[in-house]
């Protein structure tokens, strides 16, 4: 069958395509040959501006015309490429051959053997991958993530003041706000981000393995290791590691994907509780008329965005932990594992951007049932039970705690009346009493 959304093999570009295609640029194969002869482009603008002593008649002028070959880059282009690669069998070669016909059609092709020269074809994966990764991180993830960001801190100043049981392994407990327990996922993921943005975009540059040999050879004088150095960090804008062998470390890719699944965590937890709220009947959902919640029970309106949302995550996090395990391990100078591993990069971060835009469309359809919230903490007077005691404590009254530990687990339910019948029993005096009627399941909420 020919390739389309309905003949995918992966979801991502299948059911999600319309979700995700805006990732597809970069981290396609299209997108990756793309990166590919950006790097390979400016390289060979960096080795003019250095000057490289056989490049210091090289017309400037033209530094426009060869960066259209990676700004115009077409899919009639990339094509071209897989047709070289069936003859060299080699990805990156076939990416330095198309540029070579390219340096034939501006009539330069006295330069052409400057194109990738004295690099390993890892010197262009391991700039072009984290340039892409970097790219498709900050326009396309980043942005959806502040969404979500924007969004539930919108939600948290709107509930902010409704009280709500809490619940503590699966029981009643110490009431709380709505709001505050949405602040803590807001705070969770502002912090996890923090951390995140100070995991740099690591880039390996340094020739066959990291040593500029070929480099050295030809041009001795030339600081090759302060080349790279601005090549990568100031051409680039990635972060070059200083040490490697053929390939980069992956160690900041492996914390870049450990913390990105710590997020996908937070994002997993916030949808099963959510998902309980709506179990719980705290929360109703929008109806629309047209859908279907069961293809046999008519009543059901599933919470589906929350369970898609936790199921792409989860799967999400599973490559991600794939990638942090496996990336930083290669066998001494290198092995291939990490290249085929790597052509998978967007995956997690499609799954991931799949969730985010989920849990988006389930918050908008959530509708807050104030009468389940205030019924239930009517129905659980019990838990002013700690409130009673610490005040008895503060007043030095004998086993507080205890005396309380016994009005409230006879197996008798226990009420507004119950409890002020309790206080108004205590040896204490009538301030305190006072006090302690002043304490309802709706107000002792702390801060």
């Amino acid at each position: 069958m020919d390739l389309m959304s309905l003949t995918a093999i992966s979801p991502v570009d299948g059911r999600y395509r319309k979700t995700t295609e805006a990732l597809a640029v970069h981290f396609s194969e299209f997108g990756l040959i793309q990166y590919r002869v950006l790097v390979e482009i400016e390289y060979f603008i960096a080795l003019c501006e250095l000057p490289l002593p056989s490049l210091q008649n090289f017309d400037r002028k033209l530094y426009p015309s060869l960066r259209k070959i990676y700004q115009e880059f077409a899919v009639t282009d990339a094509l071209q490429i897989k047709e070289i690669e069936k003859v060299t069998n080699h990805d990156v070669k076939a990416v330095e051959y198309f540029i070579k016909k390219k340096f034939d059609a501006l009539q330069i092709e006295q330069y052409k053997e400057f194109i990738h020269f004295g690099l390993t074809s890892q010197d262009i994966n391991n700039t072009a991958i984290p340039l892409s990764l970097k790219n498709a991180f900050e326009k396309i993830i980043v942005p959806v993530f502040e969404q979500f960001i924007e969004k539930l801190e919108k939600l948290a100043e709107t509930w902010a003041e409704i009280p709500m049981l809490a619940h503590t392994h699966g029981q009643p407990a110490s009431p709380t706000r709505l709001g505050k327990e949405m602040e803590v996922f807001l705070y969770r993921l502002v912090n996890q981000f923090t951390t995140l943005s100070g995991v740099p975009f690591a880039a390996k540059f340094g020739g066959a393995v990291g040593n500029f040999n070929a480099h050295k050879v030809a041009y001795p004088a030339i600081n090759w290791q302060e080349f790279g150095n601005h090549f990568v960090n100031e051409t680039l804008k990635l972060q070059r590691s200083q040490l490697t062998t053929q390939i980069e470390n992956y160690d900041f890719l492996a914390a870049f994907c450990d913390n990105f699944k710590r997020i996908n965590t937070i994002l997993i937890d916030f949808s099963r509780d959510i998902w309980a709220y709506i179990s719980m009947g705290y929360f109703k959902q929008k109806i629309n008329e047209n859908e279907v919640g069961s293809s046999a029970m008519p009543h059901k309106v599933n919470p589906i965005d929350f369970e898609n949302a936790e199921g792409n995550l989860g799967f999400a996090n599973a490559i991600f932990e794939h990638f942090s395990a496996k990336l930083p391990i290669s066998r001494l100078q290198r092995d291939l594992t990490d290249s085929t591993v790597l052509r998978n990069i967007g995956v997690p971060l499609a799954h991931s951007l799949i969730s985010v835009k989920s849990l988006l469309k389930g918050l908008d359809k959530l509708l807050i049932n104030e009468a389940k919230i205030s019924q239930d903490l009517e129905d659980n007077w019990a838990v002013v039970a700690e409130a009673l005691q610490t005040i008895l404590r503060r007043e030095n009254y004998p086993n507080p705690y205890e005396t309380l530990k016994a009005l409230t687990r006879n197996n008798e339910k226990v009420t507004q009346e119950s409890i002020q019948n309790f206080i108004n029993a205590l040896e204490i005096s009538e301030l305190v009493k006072f006090e302690l009627r002043q304490i309802t399941p709706y107000n002792y909420t702390g801060i």
